[in-house]
């Protein structure tokens, strides 16, 4: 017997590799973990939005940042990317084609126009004041769809690197939980009734959660059609990916590299999911379980991308996309409102 590989046998770079994220995804777990117990102190605050903040508020520690750099990059890489992408999938189980197609067509279709129009005035401007790299589809995508799970979504389909994620998440995070206080306070004075607050939080607030903390305020009413009307919203998410990487395929010149797939394959698992969710009577175990395994995983995905989001930078250099988001934020929630007041 032998303690370990025989002589001159070449170590296997998959096991090194896995090994070499272990520390960083302990990391990303245990940080959500804090998430849901902050969530649970404080119900006003969504988990992954105490995910995205925690990363952030992490990522400025010296010290700690020298090991986020450092040791604990492989794991938090991976947590950024494919738990996310495992994430979205598994978002998918959310989704009943049934339960959105009982909002009517004029809702269906208004929710659709007031996302297709915050995302094209939301990249225009984005483009209009030079945002560098992918960040104005990445700026789009979180504000019109479905806040930071979009714009990582997008930025695998797009290939966007981890920093240019970074202001995208960080501006999706600060506008979503102002929402949570600003919303409500024009409730009232807007004359809504409880449903259609509810329609206007989930067509106008970004992340499920944020939508959740928002809507509640009104009644289980408003929370119903509010979570409905947003997950009509993140059923979008794979037509706006596809479209995003197929344009993204077009414009690749790179010949050494491969192209983006056209349909990348989390999207294909995510509109599998919702079919599934549809067609398939599942046991609400397994709903139960996905969606704890779900929240797990874009609750460490997120920190990831919280960490690697440096403040200091992002004041120095960001105010063109603080203009971007904050605009995105008013545009979207004023077109969810006259949708409402229309219907």
């Amino acid at each position: 017997m032998t303690d370990g590989p025989a002589p001159g046998s070449a170590p296997d770079p998959a096991s090194g590799r896995t090994a070499g994220r272990v520390p960083g995804l302990a990391v990303a777990a245990s940080a959500a973990l804090v998430a849901w117990l902050v969530h649970l102190a404080v119900p006003a605050v969504p988990l992954l939005t105490a995910a995205v903040a925690l990363g952030i508020v992490v990522a400025q520690l010296r010290p700690v940042r020298d090991r986020l750099e450092g040791t604990l990059a492989p794991g938090l890489a991976f947590s950024a990317r494919t738990l996310l992408r495992a994430g979205i999938v598994l978002l998918g189980l959310k989704l009943s084609l049934l339960d959105i197609a009982g909002l009517g067509w004029i809702t269906i279709a208004t929710t659709v126009l007031v996302v297709v129009l915050t995302f094209a005035g939301t990249l225009g401007l984005g483009r209009a004041l030079g945002l560098p790299g992918h960040e104005p589809v990445l700026v789009a995508s979180g504000f019109a769809i479905c806040g930071a799970s979009a714009i990582g979504a997008m930025g695998a389909a797009v290939r966007a690197r981890d920093d240019e994620q970074a202001t995208p998440v960080a501006l999706v995070t600060l506008c979503g939980t102002l929402a949570i206080a600003v919303l409500p306070a024009l409730w009232h004075p807007l004359g809504l009734t409880a449903p259609q607050f509810g329609h206007w939080v989930g067509a106008g607030v970004h992340d499920v959660g944020q939508v959740v903390a928002t809507a509640q305020v009104a009644g289980t009413s408003a929370l119903a059609v509010a979570v409905v009307v947003k997950l009509t919203r993140v059923l979008l998410l794979a037509p706006m990916v596809a479209i995003a990487a197929s344009v993204e395929r077009r414009r690749a010149t790179d010949a050494a590299g491969p192209h983006p797939a056209i349909v990348p394959l989390f999207v294909v698992g995510f509109l599998a999911a919702v079919l599934l969710r549809t067609f398939v009577p599942l046991p609400e175990w397994l709903l139960t379980g996905a969606d704890l395994v779900q929240t797990t995983l874009l609750a460490m995905a997120l920190f990831a991308l919280g960490a690697s989001i440096r403040v200091a930078e992002l004041v120095r250099t960001g105010w063109r996309a603080l203009v971007v988001g904050l605009t995105s934020w008013v545009l979207v929630a004023a077109l969810a409102c006259g949708a409402v007041l229309l219907g």
